[in-house]
């Protein structure tokens, strides 16, 4: 055993529970745990630009690889504060990231001191567990039960909030004996993998949805084998988008209301059993419950016991980590193919097949202005294979993922459910921490890129390059298309103005280049669409040369309607319909 202060201690768990890498803004309410990193620590740190900033650089950095845990470290009140929304992103999509919050002495809580804020009771509705430590003796072993909760069941954030009397506290510890909690995930018994496999096998026209969980899980080889077995069409939701390449004959498409493909849907109408793996049936996924659940049963395996039924009552439930389930189902499967119990499926195979082949939409616009579908085109035919994406939301995100191609788990990394703007540029700088040699580009509209623009500087300073398209037309284009249902409106959602110092950006407004290079990175603009790929080209070229973002925009045109709606069949496509005869 050693003496040491709490914050000291604190320091020595995050090593042995295996965190290299830290984000944050150093306070004097946070400087005892700043002082045990540079003391003890080997752990690399981050200084972010804002406090929200810190957290979404966490969930990138848990986002991008398996078994990742990202932690932000903030001093207290608004800094703590400003927190809040990427823990509430963070749960929203299950990703595991710790925030450690600096806090006033014990004393002087509850007494209106400078930046004292019950940060404990702000952040539980977002978090798995939130809580102030009161005794300095306590904080290993709460640290300890964080990291435990972050990998239990359906993972999500912690808060450990540290009074500064309380991190100065003197405690004995002995690091070297010290060691993370195991962790248990539930599994599927094989009479429920029995049934669920009797269900799929017994319908005519089945179909896998693949959510999040099963990237989480890192079971995305395993669903691909089960598929494949079962020669039965696969759905990914937008979380699961890349558990399996966009181009395997079984990639049935997205389906959805927003986020989606034309034939993915149509085949979708066609199902008659469904298998939902790890995911939640969102709304942007599903749209009007009586459309998409009419004339089809369904059965719902989930990590979160409180998941099944939370939406709608499926069929038949069952509780279970992703990869665990499947690895039974695969196994099982296996076994009925061998005694030639599997149900031939190629004919529904080969409808959905045709389907992706001819329900398309048009992409190769020449306009310039230009249209979204054409960035997305380009970048197709410029991108690996192995590229990682980066987005937030908006008519940018939802355009973005009709017409991109995702081929691996996490080539598509995204806030799903929260959708905060200003997300892209600190997730995708935590992604770049977490994936030093990754090929990795961002994308935001004009609106997300502008919310946390001051973080372009982290990534000049650290020396984190990547290439971030931004699409700029200089408006809130989702919100303009919502508003054609109030008797086109478009109201309140022009970000255009006239620059008097930047006349060559005209009526866009703000001088994206400019603001970039200001803060130490590189910047292209492009308005025609046969310069898109000699932009990317020389972007790739700088980012590798300065090590730096590289900021490729492109100037769209100021109104443009995205294929969506509220119902599975009802979708208006603007004019993007391409129907291909074979």
């Amino acid at each position: 055993m050693a003496k040491m202060t709490a914050a000291e201690a604190a320091v020595y768990v995050l090593e042995k529970e295996g965190v290299t890498q830290v984000f944050g803004v150093p306070g004097a309410g946070i400087n005892p745990v700043y002082a045990g990193l540079k003391k003890h620590g080997t752990m690399k740190h981050v200084l972010a630009r804002h406090g929200n900033a810190i957290g979404h650089m966490a969930e990138g950095y848990s986002r991008a690889k398996q078994g990742n845990i990202g932690v932000g470290i903030c001093t207290s009140g608004p800094a703590a504060t400003d927190m809040v929304t990427s823990l509430y992103s963070a749960i929203a999509d299950s990703i595991p990231i710790l925030a450690i919050t600096g806090q006033v002495p014990r004393s002087v809580l509850y007494k209106e001191d400078f930046q004292a804020v019950d940060i404990e009771n702000i952040a539980r509705p977002v978090t798995k567990m939130a809580v102030t430590v009161r005794e300095p003796d306590l904080v290993p072993w709460v640290l300890q039960k964080a990291f435990y909760l972050m990998r239990t069941g359906r993972p999500g954030p912690c808060l450990i909030d540290l009074p500064m009397d309380v991190q100065l506290g003197e405690i004995e510890f002995d690091p070297d004996t010290y060691a993370p909690l195991a962790v248990d995930k539930p599994s599927a018994t094989p009479a429920q993998i029995e049934k669920v496999l009797t269900m799929l096998n017994d319908a005519e026209r089945p179909m896998i949805i693949s959510g999040g969980g099963v990237i989480l899980a890192d079971a995305s080889p395993l669903l691909v084998e089960l598929a494949e077995i079962l020669g039965t069409p696969v759905v990914p939701t937008m979380m699961g988008w890349g558990s399996i390449p966009d181009d395997h004959d079984l990639n049935a498409g997205m389906v959805g209301i927003q986020t989606h493909h034309r034939y993915a849907n149509a085949s979708f109408l066609q199902s008659d059993f469904v298998l939902g793996i790890g995911n939640r049936w969102a709304n942007r996924h599903t749209g009007g419950l009586a459309t998409y659940r009419n004339g089809r049963k369904f059965v719902h395996i989930d990590i979160e016991p409180t998941q099944i039924g939370k939406v709608f009552p499926p069929d038949y439930g069952v509780v279970s980590d992703a990869k665990a389930a499947l690895e039974q189902l695969v196994a099982l499967a296996k076994q009925w193919k061998a005694a030639g119990k599997l149900k031939d499926r190629s004919a529904w195979v080969a409808d959905c097949l045709k389907r992706k082949r001819t329900m398309l939409r048009k992409t190769d616009w020449d306009d310039v202005p230009m249209k979204y579908q054409r960035v997305w085109h380009e970048m197709n035919n410029f991108f690996g294979r192995d590229v990682h994406y980066v987005c937030a939301i908006g008519l940018s995100q939802i355009s973005a993922v009709q017409t991109l191609k995702v081929y691996q788990p996490r080539g598509w990394i995204d806030c799903g459910q929260a959708g905060p703007l200003g997300w892209t540029i600190p997730a995708t700088l935590g992604v770049r921490s977490a994936l030093p040699d990754a090929d990795i580009c961002a994308i935001s509209g004009d609106f997300d890129f502008m919310f946390h623009i001051e973080e372009l500087a982290v990534g000049a300073q650290f020396k984190l390059p990547y290439i971030h398209v931004v699409v700029n037309n200089a408006y809130l284009g989702l919100i303009r298309q919502g508003q054609l249902g109030f008797n086109n409106l478009d109201y309140c959602v022009q970000l255009s103005y006239d620059n008097i110092n930047s006349p060559e950006i005209g009526e866009y407004g703000m001088d994206f280049v400019k603001i970039a290079e200001g803060m130490g990175c590189k910047a292209i603009r492009c308005r025609k669409p046969d310069e898109i790929i000699p932009a990317l080209t020389k972007a790739r070229g700088l980012m590798k040369e300065f090590q730096v973002p590289v900021v490729v925009e492109c100037i769209m045109e100021r109104r443009t309607n995205v294929p969506m709606g509220g119902n599975l069949d009802k979708i208006n496509e603007w004019g993007t319909a391409l129907d291909i005869t074979e």
